[in-house]
């Protein structure tokens, strides 16, 4: 395979290093040390020590659980009939991911990256990572808008405790539901767009950029029906639909449980909608992974619902440091051994048999072009 064709590995730089430490701790500083004394509430922070331990266990717990169902989404749509990834390999394409998002911003750009790169270096052909990519994605954010649709009727309309202003609740939905719905629609590009299209185009050249543009949407069109697929059919896509439900689940548990760890119940409608309402600032793409813009995108939302913001404080930081700090290191680790694998692969041979006929009930083989063929 030619190397030259594949996307270049994104490098753990000195530079980058030191300008992300820099940004995060400025970012942190602000949110949880600075901005409480400014509003009048002194050392927010001070709480931390008030923290039940046994809590702590159990939002740990949901982090572990979290990354387990997201390795397992990633191996059923990535791997499964296209790609014989173990589960080691895939932890180790995840958890790099991880490490890279921190050093790239806006909704995880880094970790797209990484393993783009990973699965082309595993053999696989350009199109065909482009639209298991985009079906991991559409699994992995669907319930997303969902919970928001779901979530904020049900605060609205009283079926569940909780503050339920139009701005918390259906303005949300209606969002969500607006991007929901622009997806399915998208779903109906056909896979051949590009012959289309250039039909009505005059000259060859002008054709060609045709049929090259036209590839992106109808690229996503294939991911987002396989993703749909998945959902009718349980016994290839059931570990992908409980996978992607699980790491939202869990990641909701780990708030949840902080906020118990400060003797704070709040109601589990609140904390997913609130929950949700945050991580919309994580497509900020100044702050790396959200950094900082997550943090304060939930303590904002939280104390909108009314919580107290002498626990919202501390609680939200206790979430951040065992949900995203705490697998860093298992990342940057994780990462390192992701190189030895590649050298691996394409020493020893792929994970993946280019010649061999993709054999899925969900998504039909897709007939590379000449330039995929080629590498």
């Amino acid at each position: 395979m030619n190397g030259g064709d594949t996307a270049e590995l994104p490098i753990f730089t000195r530079r980058r290093l030191i300008q992300t430490a820099f940004l995060v701790v400025a970012l942190l500083v602000g949110i949880y040390f600075l901005f409480p004394k400014l509003v009048g509430l002194g050392n927010a922070l001070g709480k931390l020590d008030d923290a039940d331990p046994i809590w702590i266990g159990v939002a740990i717990g949901f982090n572990v659980v979290a990354f387990a169902t997201y390795i397992a989404l990633f191996k059923a749509v990535v791997g499964g009939d296209a790609l014989r990834l173990t589960w080691l390999e895939t932890y180790e394409i995840n958890m790099a991911g991880l490490a890279a998002t921190l050093l790239f911003s806006a909704a995880g750009a880094g970790g797209i990256v990484l393993t783009w790169w990973a699965l082309r270096k595993a053999g696989m052909r350009r199109h065909e990572v482009a639209r298991r990519m985009v079906a991991f994605l559409t699994l992995h954010y669907a319930f997303y808008p969902l919970a928001l649709i779901v979530f904020g009727i049900l605060l609205r309309t009283g079926v569940v405790n909780g503050k339920a202003s139009v701005e918390l609740t259906i303005v949300p939905a209606a969002v969500a539901g607006v991007l929901l719905v622009l997806g399915l629609l998208l779903a109906l590009v056909p896979a051949d767009l590009g012959p289309r299209v250039s039909r009505f185009v005059h000259g060859e050249r002008g054709r060609e950029i045709a049929r090259q543009v036209a590839k992106v949407p109808a690229t996503f069109a294939e991911g987002f029906r396989f993703a749909l697929g998945l959902f009718a059919h349980p016994s290839q896509g059931g570990l992908a639909v409980l996978g992607a439900a699980g790491f939202w689940a869990a990641n909701i548990g780990i708030l949840w449980a902080s906020f118990h760890a400060f003797g704070l119940h709040v109601p589990l409608a609140v904390v997913v909608q609130g929950f949700f309402l945050g991580m919309v600032a994580n497509l900020i793409p100044f702050a790396p992974a959200g950094v900082g813009a997550v943090d304060a995108g939930m303590i904002g939302a939280f104390v909108l619902f009314g919580i107290p913001e002498t626990t919202v404080f501390p609680a939200i930081l206790i979430y951040r440091l065992i949900a995203f700090w705490m697998p860093i290191p298992f990342g940057v680790a994780a990462f390192f051994q992701l190189r030895k694998r590649v050298q691996h692969w394409e020493t020893e041979g792929l994970p993946i048999d280019r010649r061999a006929t993709i054999k899925s009930k969900v998504l039909e083989p897709s007939k590379p072009s000449l330039d995929s063929e080629r590498t």
